[in-house]
């Protein structure tokens, strides 16, 4: 497992499944779901930043890192019922929620299913379920390389044995690839290439092309409307999305803003100052704290971590 100074690891069960969750820090609770094709360790960077101030709750999603790849319920309800259902088992009422990505896409339907959990949510590298729709046509083209990993059979054989495909991916989703530092690229590389792992990874993007894209195509979000309060951060060099893109979500949210800024589709491992920056704006460290069971430590190949509860 990697090693990040002052985090712990515990498991918890919850809807039948093992999760993985690190922790770290102390005061109001954030929880961070990770994108594709990441875990907990792609917010490294933040935990110094922010571990002064907040509980920082870290899960492994469903099929991703150490926790358990069940071959079924990687879709967009599933995932969003997973975040639901770790607060529950870690005892937390109401947190703060950050996602990226698919984590972030996840987490919108969290927010629309149990909007009293949330305090607010930051989604990072995403659009929200009320895109624009001729922009959407017009850049659908960006989302290429989903198809190499979607369909069934070839989605799994090239993330089992074609890692240099995966690797790409990560190094073309910064604007500078030099950020990536010795080491973290081979992590999330390897990590989806179990046949478990690379089965949950397609199933992932698969059960999107079955039930989501329909649900957009057709407006289905429009008869939803999102009462948390919710930031988006884009990375003005986002290769998936673009800003066009998030035109006219503020009609269905009651607090929904957008904002473009230097950086490409991981900004958390890029640009990790500013998304700190962000989060201590959005979430006051005054709020009050959620009282949380507390975290069992398993022990790391590595020496262990201070003990930090989350």
């Amino acid at each position: 497992m990697p090693w990040v100074d002052g985090v712990e690891h515990r498991f918890v069960e919850a809807r039948g499944i093992r999760f993985h969750v690190a922790g770290a820090g102390e005061g109001p609770p954030l929880l961070f779901a990770h994108g594709f094709p990441q875990h907990w360790y792609a917010w490294r960077h933040l935990v110094p930043l922010l571990a002064d101030r907040y509980r920082l709750v870290m899960p492994d999603m469903r099929g991703a890192g150490w926790s358990d790849a069940p071959y079924r319920g990687h879709g967009t309800r599933d995932r969003a019922a997973d975040i639901l259902a770790v607060m529950d088992a870690l005892g937390l009422d109401r947190v703060g929620l950050v996602g990226h990505e698919w984590g972030a896409w996840a987490g919108f339907r969290a927010c629309l299913d149990a909007p009293d959990r949330f305090t607010r949510f930051l989604a990072l590298n995403i659009v929200h379920p009320w895109p624009d729709q001729r922009a959407t046509r017009r850049n659908a083209w960006r989302m290429w390389y989903t198809a190499l990993w979607e369909y069934p059979l070839l989605g799994g054989a090239v993330l089992r044995h074609w890692p240099g495909f995966t690797r790409y991916h990560l190094r073309r989703g910064v604007a500078d690839p030099a950020c990536w530092r010795a080491g973290e690229l081979e992590e999330f590389v390897e990590s989806v290439r179990s046949r478990a792992h690379a089965h949950a990874g397609r199933a992932l993007h698969w059960q999107y092309v079955l039930r989501d894209i329909p649900a957009l195509a057709t407006r289905r979000f429009h008869r939803e409307r999102l009462a948390v309060p919710t930031t988006v951060l884009l990375g003005a060099g986002d290769f998936a999305f673009v800003p066009a893109m998030l035109a006219g979500g503020a009609d269905h949210a009651d607090e929904l803003d957008a904002r473009i800024v230097p950086g490409g589709h991981y900004l958390a491992d890029e640009r990790p100052g500013l998304v700190a920056e962000t989060i201590r704006e959005l979430f006051p460290a005054t709020e009050a704290n959620v009282q949380n069971r507390p975290l069992a430590e398993i022990r790391p190949d590595r020496a262990p971590a201070p003990k930090v509860r989350i």
